[in-house]
């Protein structure tokens, strides 16, 4: 990723790029770095062309592509939803002409930029066109971040803003607002802003001012229940409700994080690393490695005791005339 983004920022660029995965908001990135850095505003208007793919035939745009550009040097096209690329179907129907394509990919024109776009978690590698765009275009891809990678993403996010952050602010910032990039860049810009120009983020900013998710206020909310601490908790569960949060919802978030401490536990007494776990369980490994610091704490017996209060609150909300907001108060303080 860094390295295609230093050649992009340097003007080294590629006839063909091929960007996929599921982090849309690293594959937006990427985009737009090439519309900034390859076309002036004024060229933009000429220059540049996005097509969807599961609207608009390969040819179409193929025929826009081998167009010479107009005032300017290059033309850049855009191919969104590249779906032939996978074995998932499309909306509706789009014949493409695959033949023209791949001669085109053999041989492009050197002043156009074509941009595959396939958003998708998995390429269908078995396909031809799939193996010939792998091997003749420049290939990022978007999936997320492991943990070390997400913070020094935030760590470099930062910089760009003329900031510098501490390390363990960074993974503060991650804790408290998530794993999600966008919500992860409006964080930063912030925080970036409210420091000041060559200043640094420290960690008592980042508790100060970070916004926290929903997530993150469920997270405190189990880790105040780890620690036998219920008043704590039932202060957290308050501050939900008066931010209009439904006990419903509350329960739900609730039940998630102790499957996930609870499998996170069962899953690393078989022997898988958090990686592998983060994996199995398709969920970030960030939310891995806090879930098996919560586990060690509990054991088997007294998590499952726990799911089963929780299901029984679920049964009571969706079932019983009682109040929701007790329903949730009787299952903290059986926790004592």
């Amino acid at each position: 990723m860094i390295d295609l983004w230093k050649k992009i920022e340097q003007k080294v660029f590629s006839p063909l790029y091929l960007l996929y995965g599921i982090e849309s908001y690293l594959i937006n990135e990427t985009k737009q770095k090439l519309v900034n850095n390859m076309l002036t505003e004024e060229e933009m208007d000429f220059n540049l062309s996005t097509y969807d793919l599961e609207e608009v035939p390969i040819e179409v745009a193929l025929e826009d592509a081998e167009t010479f550009p107009f005032m300017g040097e290059k033309r850049l096209v855009i191919l969104q939803n590249a779906i032939f690329l996978t074995s998932e179907k499309g909306k509706q129907k789009v014949e493409h002409n695959l033949l023209k394509l791949e001669e085109y990919i053999q041989n492009p024109p050197d002043y156009t930029i074509l941009v595959f776009i396939a958003p998708y978690e998995k390429l269908d590698e078995r396909k031809k066109i799939t193996k010939l765009i792998k091997k003749y275009a420049s290939v990022f891809e978007a999936k997320k971040l492991k943990d070390a990678e997400l913070k020094s993403w935030v760590i470099g996010k930062v910089k760009l803003n003329g900031v510098t952050i501490d390390e363990d602010a960074a993974e503060l910032l991650i804790t408290l607002s998530g794993t999600n990039l966008m919500m992860l860049s409006s964080e930063i810009d912030k925080l970036s802003l409210f420091i000041g120009e060559n200043n640094k983020i420290d960690k008592a900013t980042v508790e100060r001012l970070a916004s926290r998710t929903l997530e993150q206020n469920i997270f405190s909310l189990v880790d105040k229940v780890v620690h036998r601490n219920i008043s704590d908790a039932l202060r957290i569960y308050y501050d939900l409700l008066k931010q209009n949060e439904e006990p419903i919802k509350i329960l739900s978030i609730l039940a998630n994080q102790f499957r996930l401490v609870y499998q996170t536990k069962e899953l690393s007494r078989r022997g898988y690393g958090q990686q592998q776990i983060a994996s199995h369980l398709n969920v970030h490994p960030f939310r891995i490695k806090l879930a098996a610091g919560q586990a060690q704490l509990f054991s088997e017996e007294e998590l499952k005791r726990i799911m089963h209060l929780l299901a029984k609150c679920d049964y009571q909300m969706k079932t019983s005339s009682l109040d929701k907001v007790m329903i949730i108060e009787m299952f903290l303080f059986q926790l004592k």
